[in-house]
């Protein structure tokens, strides 16, 4: 009976010996399945960032060309932009200064008349003075009410005779601003014409150069550049948008400390899809810049706001960015989200939103070749040469 227990008592000892190698066993397994995956990660990110590199490399020299005069045009575009900024606030000074001077012009003629019918009346009056008139008094009453009234009538004659010089002076002012503006405004005027010039060359330019890209090339600058006009047009209802929210978004960023957002994979944003399949990066294939990541999703997936942020605009249009919606955030980052199904938005402008909210679904609007989600991330301000990559920011 002894020996039977004794070999029970073994029996447990080597089966305790054997969990505890099995456990450990699974554990070295999962820890060794754990590295590969992460030593295949990084190899796969070396080999995304060897692909970029090859395909930087292998750019074309004609759509470098195309590149540059793509953000020349830009740069032409937005100094015009500013000149016609320029322009109308000009025109409304003009009409300002025109406004005090035709005032200042009527007070004058008034006072002018006023002072005209005194001299008349005084000339009228003959040799008779103020004197004469004092003289005149029969009692101290008499010579105390009339001396108030020669005070009155010699502070009046003063009074007028200021006025009338102050609205000379008011009028050569206005002359001298209205001058000044008519002339910046013809400076700029002519400044808009020379920009135009340049910009009308430069667009030749292109046209010449993309002529001679690939169809697939032409393609992918044809999407460009519908693209960058419909960016152009949304920064400017952005701008307004953000002085119309300027108080949301200015809790926003008093409420997160303030802080600006370095990228590096910070962390600082969530991806907008669950799924992480990128279809396109930061460049396309043919080396042209993106400025966005495509996430290839099924049409109807859920997008989420990749922080906490105001909404300053959504849209649903059939060409371009299709519907869309773009959210400020704190520190200086702005998303935007394209593509989606048609009226699947599900917030609206000055909206606060949350990070992980959701606000769309996906689809393939604008203008697309498929279901996706273009992702844009932007730092100020905020126009379309300041896109940066999102992977940064995850």
């Amino acid at each position: 009976m002894k020996k039977i227990g004794v070999k029970i008592l073994g029996i447990l000892l080597v089966g305790i010996f054997l969990l505890q190698n099995s456990v450990i066993l699974a554990a070295s397994s999962e820890e060794a399945k754990l590295r590969n995956e992460q030593q295949e990660i990084n190899s796969n990110k070396k080999e995304a960032e060897s692909d970029l590199k090859e395909v930087q490399a292998q750019k074309s020299a004609t759509v470098k060309q195309v590149e540059d005069l793509s953000t020349q045009i830009a740069d032409y575009e937005e100094q015009i932009d500013t000149l016609d900024t320029q322009i109308n606030e000009l025109n409304g000074k003009i009409d300002e200064s025109q406004k005090k001077l035709d005032k200042a012009q009527e007070d004058y003629t008034k006072q002018e008349e006023l002072l005209n019918a005194r001299l008349i009346a005084t000339y009228e009056a003959g040799e008779t003075s103020y004197l004469d008139f004092l003289l005149s008094s029969e009692s101290i009453t008499d010579l105390i009410s009339n001396y108030y009234l020669v005070t009155e009538v010699a502070t009046s004659d003063t009074e007028l005779l200021e006025s009338i010089q102050k609205q000379k002076e008011e009028i050569e002012e206005a002359k001298k601003t209205l001058e000044s503006s008519k002339q910046e405004l013809a400076t700029s005027k002519a400044s808009k014409q020379s920009v135009s010039t340049q910009l009308q060359t430069a667009k030749k330019e292109k046209d010449a150069q993309v002529a001679k890209l690939s169809a697939d090339e032409q393609a992918i600058q044809k999407h460009i550049d519908e693209l960058q006009a419909a960016s152009r047009q949304i920064e400017k209802e952005i701008k307004v948008a953000q002085e119309k929210y300027k108080a949301q978004i200015d809790a926003l960023n008093k409420n997160s400390g303030g802080g600006s957002y370095n990228g590096g994979g910070s962390g600082t944003l969530q991806r907008p899809v669950s799924s992480n399949n990128v279809t396109a990066g930061m460049y396309y294939p043919s080396g042209s810049y993106h400025g966005a990541i495509d996430y290839g999703v099924p049409v109807g997936t859920p997008v989420y706001a990749a922080a906490d942020g105001v909404v300053l605009k959504t849209a649903n249009l059939t060409t371009s960015y299709g519907t869309h919606v773009v959210i400020q955030h704190a520190g200086g980052l702005q998303t935007w989200y394209a593509h989606g199904t048609s009226g699947s938005i599900m917030v609206s402008p000055g909206q606060s939103v949350s990070r992980g909210q959701q606000i769309m679904k996906s689809g393939s609007s604008g203008n697309s070749t498929g279901p996706h989600l273009h992702f844009e991330v932007r730092v100020s301000p905020y126009n379309y040469g300041n896109r940066v990559n999102p992977a940064n920011y995850y």
